[in-house]
């Protein structure tokens, strides 16, 4: 089953690197959704790639980090 995991950071600059180190992982573009006026990020994958996909969006320091 999906996961949508969803980052909030305290700059929108910081939206845009999060986006390229996760589809330099291999996330597909269409599976991550940047919303610059909320400052977050949300990313659809499998549970399977939950873990790398929190580990990346953490390096970048979120205000709040949760998952549904």
């Amino acid at each position: 089953m999906a996961e949508i995991i969803t980052a909030v950071y305290a700059s929108a600059d910081t939206l845009t690197n999060v986006r390229n180190d996760l589809v330099s992982v291999g996330i597909p573009q269409e599976k991550i959704r940047l919303s610059h006026d909320k400052r977050q990020v949300q990313v659809m994958g499998p549970e399977s790639a939950e873990a790398e996909i929190e580990e990346i969006l953490k390096r970048h320091e979120p205000t709040e980090l949760h998952t549904s």
